[in-house]
């Protein structure tokens, strides 16, 4: 082994580095939710205005992992990482500098193709060091970075100077840190030919996972406008019930973050039926909760509901990962899970932009809630009855 070799990160420091790494892009993606308040009142940022600002987000990523999801089996993860990680910064440079709506979509999109591109090639560096504890890790760090992202925001929003700036520079400097970490980590594959090849999106639906991943879209497509909706209006929709720091504001992001999080923990060895019950009885439960609570104002209520919102979400996507994915072919997986993805990060972005609109144009952000909170219930009924049928039909 040469010095050079010797001088590089263990497998044990790499996958700590690697996790750490996705926690922070996840966490720069979180870290302007509680920032849109601020943002409303300097630059008159309408709700239509906020919801655009994180649909943009949503669908740059969804064109990164599609386009450069595979990109890093090819060229190294490390060189991958490396880009992500410049262009990652990049966007938190345009956020420091933004003065207006066009910098914020701008700082969206850069971020967005950014962290798509990292997911990937972090995910699957992650698996070529340990299967297992990369699994583990692949599912619980964005739960992590979401919730830490945004409670930090929060918290140097209202106990420091330069709310719009400092959270922003403080992600600034972990990334680098997390580059030079890079630089010393040893490379988990071998680079081969196709990259440009790696480039064109891959999705198609076998005949045997067709009828699962019907069964499935609609708590998938739920669970992530529900997400959508508490990171874009969340802490405006507890401002709008009561008005509170802003601190209260970013604990609606990290206490649903949280409690997803610890749904993929207990639930990770359990049948995928099982989790998906779970994750709709809590998605139901939650929503009539949230329903209650913002009728009658009461906050509380509203972060208990939050809470079953959080294990509907954790359960809703970890069971349906597990309900599609062993029904498919080792060549066909990728296809499969961007087809996933694409239903993910629809419903992330697409509700969330209407939501917007009916806050303007409806009745409100309370009673947009409400409407939401339904719309959310009757996609989790319908899951519920295509489950059933689905284990009727197949009861083993």
């Amino acid at each position: 082994m040469s010095i050079a070799e010797s001088r590089r990160l263990s497998p044990r420091v790499s996958l700590f580095l690697l996790a750490s790494i996705l926690v922070s892009f996840v966490a720069a993606s979180a870290a302007p939710t509680p920032l849109y308040e601020i943002y409303r009142a300097r630059w008159d940022l309408s709700p239509i205005a906020t919801t655009v600002v994180f649909a943009v987000y949503a669908v740059a990523v969804l064109a990164s992992l599609l386009t450069f999801g595979k990109l890093s089996d090819h060229v190294g993860r490390r060189p991958v990482l490396l880009v992500t990680i410049a262009v990652q910064i990049l966007s938190l440079v345009i956020f420091i500098l933004a003065n207006g709506v066009p910098a914020l979509v701008a700082a969206r999109v850069v971020q967005g193709l950014a962290t798509g591109a990292a997911t990937g090639a972090v995910g699957a560096a992650m698996l070529d060091i340990n299967r297992v504890r990369g699994t583990l890790a692949n599912s619980i760090t964005p739960g992590i970075g979401t919730g830490i992202g945004a409670l930090l925001s929060a918290l140097l929003i209202q106990f420091l100077p330069a709310p719009t700036r400092l959270v922003y520079v403080v992600l600034l400097v972990i990334l680098v840190i997390q580059g030079l970490g890079v630089v010393l980590m040893r490379e988990t594959v071998t680079p081969m030919a196709g990259a440009l090849q790696s480039l064109r999106p891959d999705i198609r639906l076998p005949r045997a996972a067709r009828g699962p991943v019907l069964v499935v879209a609609p708590v998938v497509f739920a669970v992530w406008a529900l997400a959508g909706f508490f990171l874009a209006l969340g802490p405006a929709l507890v401002r709008a019930l009561m008005s509170t720091s802003v601190v209260v504001g970013g604990l609606v992001v990290f206490v649903f973050s949280l409690f997803g999080t610890i749904t993929i923990i207990l639930l990770r060895n359990t049948a995928a039926r099982t989790v998906m019950l779970t994750a709709i009885t809590a998605l139901i439960i939650g929503m009539i909760i949230t329903v209650v609570s913002v009728t009658a104002e009461s906050i509380p209520g509203f972060f208990v509901g939050l809470a079953f919102g959080g294990v509907g979400f954790g359960g809703g996507f970890q069971g349906s990962i597990k309900t599609v994915m062993p029904l498919v072919e080792a060549h066909e997986r990728a296809s499969v899970l961007s087809l996933l993805y694409i239903i993910c990060y629809v419903g992330f972005g697409l509700p969330t932009v209407i939501a917007g609109f009916l806050v303007v144009y409806g009745g409100g952000l309370p009673q947009t809630a409400n409407e939401y909170s339904v719309a959310v219930i009757l996609l989790a009924l319908v899951a519920l009855l295509g489950l059933r049928g689905a284990g009727r039909a197949s009861p083993g």
